[in-house]
């Protein structure tokens, strides 16, 4: 009986370390693959965030200039047809993530990295806030070669005044955006009053407002 519990400790120890392993090149596979470009058929533009709870992102990027729409969902992962409960246990991969759909003409994608980093704790490890765990880590995906140029010149920037590399996003080529359930779009728009948005969500919207008053919205523009 000992010998089998010694053989199927070992057993499960190898199957750990392979299950890591294959983790771990999957995200060396992902952080190598080749960007996907988004294809606008609409004349806009698209961007794709990930920075803790997805009902925040959206109402960040809403309350912005020249953004016509956001929509939640999941990206950045390893599994086809990610759900919330599936994404919330860490094993698909995926950090819930923002679809950005914008007019380049109005806000640059720039902007939509200043605004990024500028709506959240950008030296915070897996998560934002009171919210902790890899599906919510922080992800800023690129498209083609310029955006990450413009990433990584805002990065280093950061850690130049941070005074190190401090700065905890991942930087990674888009590859799919899944759209996310129906109840959680518009989330915050349409509950108001959940305890969450009024003590997390809201005030994390207020404070980037006070930070980039020049890029909001006029007040009931949608």
């Amino acid at each position: 009986m000992k010998q089998f519990l010694q053989f199927l400790g070992l057993s499960l120890l190898v199957v750990s370390q392979v299950s890591c392993q294959s983790k771990k090149e999957t995200k060396q596979d992902q952080a190598l693959a080749e960007p996907v470009q988004v294809v606008s058929d609409d004349g806009y533009a698209r961007a794709y965030f990930a920075s803790g709870c997805f009902w925040c992102v959206e109402a960040v990027y809403e309350s912005v200039k020249g953004v016509q729409e956001v929509y939640n969902g999941y990206s950045g992962g390893h599994t086809e047809n990610p759900t919330y409960e599936a994404s919330n246990t860490g094993l698909t991969g995926h950090a819930e993530a923002v679809e950005v759909i914008y007019d380049a003409d109005i806000v640059s994608f720039k902007s939509l990295v200043d605004v990024y980093f500028g709506s959240q704790n950008i030296t915070q490890v897996n998560g934002q806030g009171p919210d902790r765990g890899s599906q919510y880590r922080s992800i800023i995906f690129f498209q083609n070669d310029e955006e990450k140029a413009v990433i990584e010149e805002k990065i280093n920037q950061l850690n130049e005044e941070l005074g190190g590399n401090k700065v905890a996003a991942e930087v990674m080529p888009f590859q799919k955006f899944w759209m996310g359930e129906g109840y959680h779009q518009d989330y915050e728009r349409r509950n108001p009053n959940n305890p969450y948005i009024r003590n997390v969500s809201i005030p994390r919207l207020n404070n980037f407002k006070a930070k980039f008053p020049d890029l909001l919205k006029e007040e009931g523009a949608h």
